[in-house]
């Protein structure tokens, strides 16, 4: 059992990755093997994501402190949670990866920028596309009426160049 003094240590710094993190994501980590959650810590690594197994009470203890909204309907069960410091959408993607490889973890939720997301929400940020994605699907988009303001502009001066053309060559005609 750990002292005093190490829950403490444990609540200020879940406090602190509560403060800091745009995201937090919580999952039932039940049924995974040693190996897989070696696999799972790697690919969270590198995708700039901390996963860790924390005790329920610890951690709904330190989100109160660091001003975090109620928490404590993910806190049943074993937990683990999945925090990120740059990318809010990563530690959702980083785990569907998980689950879609191995078939095991499930969402319990999360707190994404500040607010208290279900498992489903979870779900369907894990789906979206990547940023690079969605930024060239804007582009690609706001393209498309360029380009056709382009065709419809160059019309008009297609029209008089054949005009003219057509005036040059019944002019040739004529001498």
């Amino acid at each position: 059992m750990a002292s005093l003094e190490e829950k403490k240590k444990a609540v200020a710094e879940l406090e602190e990755k509560f403060k800091t993190s745009k995201a937090a994501v919580f999952t039932d980590y039940r049924g995974i093997k040693v190996e897989e959650a070696t696999d799972l810590r790697r690919n969270c690594r590198d995708a700039g994501v901390e996963f860790r197994v924390v005790k329920n009470t610890l951690t709904q203890r330190a989100a109160e402190s660091s001003g975090a909204p109620d928490i404590s309907q993910f806190m049943d069960g074993p937990t683990a949670v999945a925090f990120s410091y740059e990318d809010p959408v990563a530690p959702a993607k980083t785990l569907r990866d998980f689950m879609k490889k191995y078939r095991k973890l499930e969402f319990k939720g999360g707190l994404i920028e500040g607010a208290v997301v279900g498992a489903d929400s979870v779900g369907k940020l894990a789906d979206l596309p990547s940023k690079d994605v969605l930024v060239s699907m804007v582009l690609r988009g706001l393209n498309g009426p360029l380009t056709g303001l382009c065709g419809v502009l160059q019309g008009p001066i297609k029209k008089l160049v054949y005009a003219l053309q057509a005036v040059q060559e019944k002019k040739e005609e004529a001498s």
